[in-house]
């Protein structure tokens, strides 16, 4: 019986390399005056290591240049490496829209990009007409794969509405009943949904991550 056969070198090397990199991490963006201990993004946030909140200097004053950019300052902080998997809540909804509107139009909107927010959870985004901002968010997709949860006694943002926005993104949209401004408030604390969603989300990311890495003769084996 020969030698046993030894892998080509850069087979070898892309096989090693296949699991290395940043993780997938998670971004939670509050809405107005942040969300606090009791909050699901609070507990959702703890569910997870490397999960990062974005933080406002004024949590009262719903400017939505001003929030974008703060969570365009945290991810260009971070490695560019990292995929985000992000989870906003209320006016945090617009500003994440804002924030993937105003970096897709700085990347070009010919070719996916594949760092930065990858995947989001929309929950019980603030009515737009409210803060008077409707003109100035994304009027067509938000160029990644998004779930916009609304609710059917929400004070900020009647359903029908929440259902014409995340038809407009090109959302899937979740009705949840009548479950209020789906905060603390409305008895949403732990909301175990809400992470089986978002891990569904970081599998998804990490095999696609798998199948960008793949080298061609590893695929040979499967045919």
């Amino acid at each position: 019986m020969g030698p046993a056969a030894v892998p080509h070198p850069s087979l070898s090397s892309r096989l090693t390399q296949r699991f290395e990199g940043e993780p997938v991490r998670v971004l939670i963006v509050p809405g107005l005056h942040n969300s606090g201990p009791g909050h699901w993004q609070t507990w959702l946030q703890g569910q997870y290591q490397g999960a990062q909140r974005v933080h406002q200097a004024r949590w009262h004053e719903p400017d939505l240049d001003v929030w974008a950019a703060q969570i365009a300052q945290v991810i260009e902080n971070a490695s560019p490496r990292v995929t985000w998997i992000a989870v906003a809540h209320s006016f945090g909804c617009l500003a994440l829209a804002r924030y993937l509107q105003q970096h897709r139009s700085s990347h070009g909107s010919q070719a996916p990009i594949r760092q930065g927010v990858q995947a989001a959870l929309i929950v019980a985004p603030a009515d737009p007409k409210k803060f008077q901002v409707q003109d100035r968010l994304p009027q067509s997709g938000l160029g990644i794969s998004t779930t916009l949860v609304g609710s059917e006694n929400d004070p900020w943002m009647p359903l029908e509405d929440a259902s014409w926005w995340a038809k407009r993104w090109g959302s899937r949209f979740l009705n949840l009943g009548p479950a209020g401004h789906i905060n603390h408030e409305s008895g949403h604390g732990p909301w175990p949904w809400a992470r089986y969603h978002v891990d569904h989300l970081i599998r998804d990311q990490q095999r696609q991550r798998r199948l960008e890495r793949i080298h061609p003769m590893e695929l040979s084996y499967a045919i």
